[in-house]
């Protein structure tokens, strides 16, 4: 059986963090081959709104209604790809672009979430020192922040707890130091870095898709951000953290999350193309794609 049919979205957006380079994500795996690897046709670039450093004072978000509304224009451009029955891969940009790409699997129904990340991405907006969604995409996507963010078109939320597994988290001493809510207290469900390490990544990762892969939902989709490797092989992310995955470990998530033949898309972020002084990270994640998306 032939297997999916790729499209390429950029979502060049920074509105969740700031703009020193992640926006140029898109760019730099363009220009490593990535379309070329997957066999994947060009479905556009999404622009973002222009960024506003200011915080604002009633969210404490920083572009609030930025992000809300290129939310909407980037659920459009996936519910295209769907709608065209091909796999969407979205190159971000920050995490916040997760929101646009939940609110268009919202919009069809009932979907999981394989979240593999670093960070917990759970912080509340008192508590996120800087007022970045980036550092708290997960928990708007679950509902709690200002409705700005979590309620849009109207759906709240756009996911349930239940419906999330989060995969190689790696920061709870820190997002403790910082006040973050707990994950930990909610009915998401956690396989962190030491849980993987401690099962192995291969029956880690099938027990997420097991789970995630369960009647009631109609698929997943798949978040993937950079930092969630080990820093020793990307350090080209803003905000790094000793230890993570391999290529290897990723890569084996990935896998069986595709052959489930329940991911319906996915998206990749935070990767910083200015940090990536030898081209080593962006060779590396391109090399990764394409093996586990054309094996």
């Amino acid at each position: 059986m032939a297997g999916p049919r790729f499209a390429i979205i950029e979502a060049p957006s920074a509105l969740g963090l700031f703009p020193a380079g992640v926006e140029t994500l898109p760019d730099a795996l363009l220009t490593a081959g990535l379309a070329e690897r997957l066999g994947a046709r060009r479905a556009g670039r999404v622009t973002p709104p222009p960024y506003d450093h200011r915080r604002d004072p009633e969210t404490l978000l920083l572009n609030p209604q930025g992000i809300a509304n290129y939310s909407v224009t980037l659920a459009d451009a996936v519910g295209s790809v769907l709608d065209a029955g091909e796999f969407p891969v979205v190159l971000g940009g920050d995490c916040s672009i997760l929101l646009g790409c939940l609110l268009a699997l919202k919009r069809r129904g009932r979907y999981g979430l394989m979240f593999l990340d670093g960070h917990a991405d759970f912080y509340q907006p008192d508590a996120e020192p800087n007022g970045e969604a980036a550092s708290m995409e997960l928990a708007l996507a679950t509902g709690r922040g200002p409705r700005v963010v979590t309620v849009l078109e109207g759906r709240h939320p756009l996911l349930h707890d239940e419906d999330v597994t989060v995969f190689g988290r790696r920061d709870a001493a820190e997002a403790e130091v910082h006040g973050s809510q707990r994950i930990e207290d909610t009915a998401i469900r956690l396989i962190d870095l030491a849980g993987v390490r401690r099962l192995g990544a291969a029956a880690a990762a099938g027990q997420a898709v097991s789970y995630l892969s369960q009647p009631e939902r109609a698929g997943f989709w798949l978040h993937l951000d950079a930092d969630v490797l080990d820093d020793a092989i990307m350090p080209a992310v803003d905000y790094r953290m000793p230890g993570g995955l391999s290529w290897d470990e990723v890569g084996v998530t990935l896998r069986a999350a595709i052959t489930s033949g329940k991911a319906i898309g996915l998206n990749v972020t935070i990767f910083n193309p200015k940090l990536d002084t030898d081209g080593a990270a962006a060779k590396g994640l391109v090399e990764l794609l394409a093996r586990v998306l054309r094996p």
